[in-house]
């Protein structure tokens, strides 16, 4: 097929370069903390809670509703959805140059179908509904 000439070698070497940098910084930071760090003993006030002078009152981690879980996830895949429309408005022009403007245009309007179904769906079913 063809040899590797030392040009296509060495147009890899800036990579190598920031691959090594990339691994090599993070270790070094956390050796340098441990050696320059502050260095103490600490006791049990220490470890308790501050708020402004008051005694912590409560939970450390409150407990979330699980529609605040399920809100976020419908916001996730709904993001990812979007995510997966942008691809196809970059190479709308690429496919009309070669004549398949409506086989982009019905691929669209099927996934956007799809995806407002789902948000029907979604509504339908009261997952959006923070009243109940």
């Amino acid at each position: 097929m063809g040899d590797m000439s030392d040009s296509n070698l060495t147009s890899y070497f800036p990579i190598l370069v920031q691959v090594i940098i990339g691994c090599a910084l993070p270790v070094l930071i956390i050796i340098a903390s441990h050696i320059f760090g502050q260095k103490g003993r600490s006791n049990r006030s220490q470890k308790l809670p501050y708020e402004c002078g008051l005694k912590g009152e409560g939970t450390v981690h409150p407990r979330f509703s699980v529609r605040f879980y399920l809100t976020a996830m419908l916001f996730i895949l709904f993001d990812i959805e979007v995510v997966f429309l942008i691809p196809a408005a970059l190479i709308y022009r690429d496919f009309l140059a070669q004549g398949l403007g409506l086989t982009i245009v019905w691929s669209l309007a099927v996934f956007i179908g799809i995806v407002i179904f789902g948000l029907w769906y979604e509504v339908k079913k009261g997952a959006l509904d923070w009243e109940r």
